[in-house]
């Protein structure tokens, strides 16, 4: 199979989507880097396990600050319609391109990211947007390609009977069909990133924020979500405003 993109993890209710940005489409944001340096603002990485309503829960999140959202059926359009991968890429300054490539370098050579060519597009379609900031970024490993300081890395996680109920309930299946589906979707996703980014995404402690939603619900879990981004957004900026990199005794 393709290492790229398997089939659509999850099933988001066209309720929770709202207005979804077209493809490649990011608003009217400000173009990346014209903070006084980059990433220009924090990006969310959501890795989930099969069925515990990771995408939904994101598209919540993204709604409350007012974000976009990339979820794996869009990364996978940016990444298969040439003229929308060369845009996302191409629409970035050139401080932002150099700290795109960069950080690529850098991953590559601490052999963190897989040299297979349709992970190395994947790398750069995510670090073109998380140079730019204010996205959410569901799945595809976005917690592995993106530096800690600006991202804020969530693991959605639920009981396994909660999780096969609800892919029972979205894909239509009996509950044997929705138990080994969900056993498939973890399986893949079990090997994709040790394989690919060199690590476990059973490893509690790569991420900021780790949420049950069985027992929190959807709507509670993105608004912890916002909170922290907010929380974290606001870090960001203080590290990075034009006070904090004057030299030492500039305006005393």
């Amino acid at each position: 199979m393709n290492p790229k993109f398997g089939p659509e993890e999850e099933l988001v209710p066209p309720e929770a989507i709202g207005e979804s940005p077209h493809h490649g489409y990011r608003g009217n944001h400000p173009p990346a880097g014209i903070s006084a340096s980059v990433p220009a603002a924090l990006t969310i990485a959501i890795s989930r396990e099969a069925g515990a309503r990771g995408s939904t829960i994101g598209t919540r999140a993204a709604q409350k600050l007012g974000w976009q959202v990339y979820n794996q059926e869009l990364l996978e359009y940016i990444a298969h319609e040439g003229a929308f991968r060369q845009n996302v890429v191409d629409n970035l300054n050139p401080e932002a391109t150099r700290w795109t490539e960069d950080r690529l370098q850098k991953l590559l050579r601490e052999q963190n990211l897989s040299q297979h060519p349709s992970i190395m597009d994947l790398a750069r379609i995510i670090l073109a947007l998380g140079v730019q900031g204010e996205v959410v970024i569901v799945g595809r490993g976005a917690g592995c390609i993106l530096p800690p300081d600006s991202t804020l890395h969530v693991r959605i996680v639920a009981p396994l009977a909660a999780r096969i109920a609800y892919m029972s309930q979205w894909l239509r299946l009996t509950e044997k069909e929705a138990a080994e589906e969900v056993r498939l979707r973890d399986s893949r996703r079990a090997e994709f990133i040790p394989t690919h980014f060199h690590r476990q995404p059973g490893d509690i402690y790569q991420y900021d924020l780790l949420l049950n939603s069985s027992l929190l619900g959807e709507d509670l879990a993105a608004n912890l979500i916002a909170q922290a981004a907010r929380a974290k957004s606001a870090a960001l900026h203080q590290a990075v405003s034009p006070k904090s990199l004057e030299a030492p005794g500039v305006g005393e």
